[in-house]
């Protein structure tokens, strides 16, 4: 039998099919993972991170006043490093708000998100299951829901009613949570006329176990989508009711109560309001950002 000469074999031969694998190994990897989404993704951790540790990440107590240093310019525009981010109109620290108010929005916008989706969801399920006239309720509320300009519904609450922490989220719960009924209750209507809901009731299921255990894992991919589309609208509806003076009072502080304070030393102390403008700014898109791609990733109608 006639041997192989190995030595025939340059090395450098394989380096070119090597070197391909690699740059096709690296291209799938920024298809699966573009760079936006990632640095998107890396920016709401970062931001999470940051409410979770406020209390150590802070240098200053966010309310503490120091009347002779205010309006401080930031650190890279002639500002001392004490303060990095420049001071407020009464000596507080930017950075230390800034923080502090990170904490405050994503508190709201978590909270008010998770209030829409559960509301919005039971909604969905009830329409459902009942149908009927039960159904034909939902779907007119959703629609009163929906016709309605939430801004003004708002504006007339919080003016008739005062404002407080527990109000404000709940009130910015009552926002979007007519857009999870009505995905929950077409994937319901869906998913219940499939073989395995089917032999699930036949088995003696209670509806609960049906819908809980069975149903809203099929359709938890959307729900998922929805939430990560509805979220950066509610940081923005809070960030303006804030801007108004309407959101967060004082001595509590928000990314949108910033922003309403800095307006008016805009030219002699742009940083006050570009610190917490741009925080919205980053964390709507990221979250965007990260909601397209999710969406892309969990419906195997776009893959």
């Amino acid at each position: 039998m006639a041997q192989i000469d190995l030595s025939d074999i340059h090395p450098v031969a394989a380096a070119p099919a090597a070197a391909t694998a690699r740059a096709g190994r690296l291209r799938r990897l920024i298809e699966a993972y573009p760079p936006m989404v990632v640095a998107g993704i890396a920016w709401i951790a970062a931001m999470l991170l940051v409410a979770l540790f406020a209390d150590v990440l802070a240098p200053y107590d966010y309310a503490r006043m120091d009347l002779r240093a205010r309006l401080a310019p930031p650190y890279l525009f002639g500002g001392t490093p004490a303060h990095l981010l420049g001071t407020d109109e009464l000596g507080r620290d930017v950075l230390s708000r800034l923080i502090f108010s990170i904490r405050t929005s994503l508190l709201i916008a978590f909270a008010a998100t998770a209030i829409a989706a559960i509301v919005g969801t039971l909604l969905g399920f009830v329409a459902a299951h009942f149908r009927g006239l039960v159904e034909e309720a939902v779907l007119m509320l959703i629609d009163f829901q929906a016709s309605m300009p939430f801004m003004i519904i708002a504006l007339a609450v919080l003016a008739f009613f005062g404002n407080s922490l527990t109000l404000f989220i709940c009130l910015m719960g009552l926002y979007g949570w007519e857009r999870y009924a009505r995905v929950a209750r077409g994937l319901a209507i869906a998913a219940g006329e499939q073989s395995y809901a089917g032999a699930i009731r036949q088995l003696g299921a209670s509806p609960w176990r049906v819908y809980a255990r069975h149903i809203l894992p099929n359709i938890a991919s959307t729900l998922i989508v929805t939430v990560t589309l509805s979220f950066p609208e509610i940081i923005l509806l809070e960030s303006g009711l804030s801007f108004l003076g309407l959101g967060v009072q004082p001595p509590l502080t928000s990314l949108g109560n910033m922003v309403g304070y800095g307006r008016e030393y805009i030219e002699r102390a742009s940083w006050i309001l570009l610190a917490p403008a741009t925080v919205i700014i980053l964390t709507t898109l990221s979250i965007s950002l990260a909601g397209d791609w999710l969406r892309d990733r969990l419906d195997p109608t776009l893959r």
